[in-house]
């Protein structure tokens, strides 16, 4: 067998299944067994604010599915800002992306360790807890090393078993709901507004991830299709789980008890079927659900990179793919998310991990902001090869409320996080001045 032929057999390109199982098992990660107890305190004025961030949710990925018909590379939004405004803001949209996806992967493993805590208790030991994260992070990273036929296969099983328990509650809770159990509507002093912003600033990151297939377009079959509707298939599907999980818990779940639960869905399940049973089944779902979502960002985490280092942008090393993987950019993504996993658990200083973690839901919007003005200036400019006369009206639409969306993305962040955020962006602007310079030199 040549190279080339075992390069194939282990690298295959995603069909709509797989690239909609990847959108969705991104979006859905660990939070959502979280969310219910999380906004709980507003009431179930909560739900109006799921319903506006999922609207919002919609038409940026209705924006990302008309880009990706125009554009079927691999890189996704740092593939549209560098089309539209230039190197520069390709390179900010890869590298903001590329921050976000590291540190968001050792947050997803430290989050990981906590339910296989319940499982096989390592939290007497700090060696044994770091092994438990360093193995959460690497065992996806080999799936992805293995060729993009393994990611895909360990992409649609985790969503297949992490869907399984989240309908049981959300589809079975309605059955046993009780609306004696969902407290006022708004149960904090805030007034209407304030208490849907307030209730939207915890729920607005939950959607991240929508731009999954978009960025992983190279690998997916008869991208100017697939990509718009696994985009849109896996941001509605995340919308219908979120939803109906949250209003079966509200309706499971005493509001008084509710409050106070670290663990909403196991509280859901054992009133739903009595016993004690709940917070296995749930670890074991939240687990598989993590894993899922490692396995996932772990593979975005190279592509935009790769992407970039193809235009000269990033360093040559990230263009090198093997078996459909850029391989070289999965290993630097997960070396540097182990040493910050490591970091965390030693360096003893309170608030580091969560403030880095706070930062990355700010360097998550920027290349939302970049693709969404992207659309917007191809619209307002009239390039014809980019923009469908007969939907012009319908994509200017849906390009503002896109790009209103990823505002408001940047709002909920927080001073604390866009300040910071910021300033990652600036150190980025090192890198840009480095390579550019590189290419200029290599070029005179």
């Amino acid at each position: 067998m040549t190279i080339q032929e075992e390069q194939s057999r282990h690298a295959r390109r995603f069909g709509l299944p797989i690239a909609t199982a990847l959108v969705m098992g991104n979006i859905i990660g660990g939070g959502i067994f979280l969310l219910p107890a999380s906004v709980a305190p507003y009431g179930t004025i909560s739900l109006v604010a799921f319903v506006i961030l999922t609207a919002g949710a919609i038409a940026l990925a209705l924006v990302f599915g008309r880009l990706a018909h125009r554009h079927p590379q691999t890189g996704g939004p740092y593939v549209y800002a560098r089309e539209a405004f230039g190197d520069f803001a390709g390179f900010l949209a890869a590298w903001s992306y590329w921050i976000t996806t590291w540190v968001s992967n050792a947050a997803l493993a430290v989050a990981a360790v906590g339910y296989f805590d319940v499982l096989v208790p390592v939290h007497d030991s700090t060696t044994a807890t770091i092994v438990a994260a360093l193995a959460i992070q690497w065992l996806p990273a080999l799936a992805n090393l293995a060729g993009t036929r393994y990611v895909g296969a360990v992409q649609l099983i985790a969503t297949v078993l992490k869907f399984a328990p989240l309908l049981l509650v959300a589809v079975g809770g309605l059955f046993f709901f009780d609306t004696a159990n969902l407290g006022p509507f708004r149960a904090s002093d805030d007034s209407a507004l304030g208490a849907i912003s307030a209730s939207a600033a915890i729920l607005l990151f939950s959607y991240l991830g929508v731009e999954s297939a978009a960025v992983s377009a190279g690998e997916v079959r008869d991208p100017e299709r697939n990509v718009g509707r696994a985009t849109i298939l896996g941001a509605s599907g995340a919308a219908v789980i979120y939803l109906l999980g949250t209003l079966s818990v509200f309706g499971t779940v005493a509001h008084d008890t509710l409050v106070g639960s670290t663990a909403p869905f196991t509280d859901a399940v054992d009133a739903m079927f009595g016993g004690t049973w709940g917070g296995t089944a749930v670890a074991c779902a939240a687990l598989v659900s993590m894993v899922g979502a490692l396995n996932g960002w772990t593979l975005l985490s190279a592509q935009t990179p790769y992407a970039a280092a193809q235009d000269g942008l990033f360093p040559k090393v990230f263009a090198t793919k093997r078996r459909g993987v850029p391989t070289v950019g999965v290993l630097v993504t997960v070396v540097l998310a182990s040493l910050l996993t490591v970091y965390n658990y030693t360096a003893g200083s309170e608030g580091v991990f969560e403030t880095l973690v706070l930062v990355t839901t700010f360097t998550a919007t920027v290349p939302y902001l970049l693709a969404t003005a992207a659309q917007i200036h191809f619209l307002v400019s009239g390039q014809s090869h980019r923009v469908h006369r007969g939907r012009l009206v319908r994509d200017s639409v849906l390009a503002v409320l896109a790009f209103t969306f990823s505002m408001w993305l940047v709002a909920g962040s927080g001073y604390a996080a866009v300040y910071q955020g910021v300033l990652f962006l600036f150190a980025g602007v090192l890198v840009y001045a480095w390579m550019s310079a590189r290419r200029l030199r290599a070029a005179t």
